[in-house]
């Protein structure tokens, strides 16, 4: 079993996936597409998979399916890669899901925003400290949406968890990284989580992160790793390259509904001969004109 500081050092290089969840024509939850994604996604290299997250649709899922998925995750990669899961939603239901997946063997969890309400600082930091107590594994905590945490209070609970080893950053607020970078060092390990990291890593680098969670590694995970390897060694031909030819005209895509960052992996995982089945409500799929755009720029890509 990793400690929570094995975990920190373990995510602090290297690329991080979040694999989609599959489900069958019905939208239930199917298992051996699920262990048939993860066997294919685990020899490609990923520091770490980050299981039932939000391109795995956590907010979709019944604390049925999301005992499934962490338990199939974690037995499927037993010995090859790490597994973090997903947890989320009010302070007491985001418990219930880190113990859960404390008990089925993960190695840490991903915690998401609280749903709905506001929240002050004082807030957030007893919304955290109360699931940081209630596992011993690491936790990595989601800057995102409704839990916006400043630095002041970063310092707090780094005082309060031990546990707590990890800050992802999905709001993009360049002067309050830096300051959260600069006033926590060492105490935590940085991970960049704007959606469609890629766009961002070579400015989140710069900012002293230089890990990302890589959303498009479900269906062109050979490009993934090439471009991760682009950004570590400050290549940027090879960045420019990739972001002009594939991550502006997938982008293009992408924003051309609210809730198709995760619509549009699915839609490259079916292309790519990997299919996870639809989307749950409130998401919807792509259209098929946007399947055949996705389909063309993954082409130019070559075989994965």
């Amino acid at each position: 079993m990793f400690t929570p500081q094995d975990v920190k050092q373990i995510l602090s290089s290297g690329l991080l996936s979040f694999p989609i969840t599959d489900f069958d024509a019905q939208g239930n939850f199917e298992p051996e597409g699920y262990v048939h994604r993860l066997e294919w996604l685990a020899p490609y290299g990923a520091t770490a998979l980050f299981v039932a997250g939000g391109t795995g649709e956590f907010f979709s899922l019944t604390p049925e399916d999301y005992t499934q998925v962490v338990k199939v995750a974690v037995e499927t990669c037993r010995g090859k890669v790490p597994i973090l899961a997903g947890a989320g939603g009010p302070t007491r239901m985001a418990i219930k899901y880190a113990q859960e997946a404390e008990r089925l063997g993960a190695h840490g969890i991903l915690l998401m925003p609280h749903y709905l309400t506001e929240a002050s600082q004082d807030g957030l930091v007893e919304h955290v400290a109360a699931v940081c107590a209630s596992v011993k594994f690491g936790v990595v905590v989601y800057n995102r949406d409704r839990c916006k945490l400043n630095a002041e209070s970063l310092l707090k609970l780094a005082d309060r968890c031990p546990n707590l080893i990890g800050f992802k950053d999905g709001v993009g607020e360049i002067e309050s990284m830096v300051t959260i970078r600069r006033k926590l060092g060492d105490r935590f390990t940085y991970l960049g989580g704007l959606p469609t990291a890629e766009v961002y890593a070579a400015a989140y680098k710069a900012l002293g992160v230089p890990v990302y969670s890589s959303a498009v590694f479900n269906f062109i995970p050979k490009t993934a790793i090439e471009f991760y390897e682009a950004v570590r060694t400050d290549d940027f031909a090879t960045q420019g390259r990739l972001i002009d030819d594939f991550f502006l005209p997938y982008l293009d895509i992408r924003n051309k509904k609210a809730g198709y960052a995760v619509s549009i992996v699915k839609a490259g995982a079916t292309i790519a001969g990997y299919s996870a089945g639809p989307v749950r409500a409130p998401l919807v799929d792509l259209n098929p004109q946007e399947v055949e755009q996705l389909a063309a720029l993954m082409a130019k890509l070559g075989p994965q």
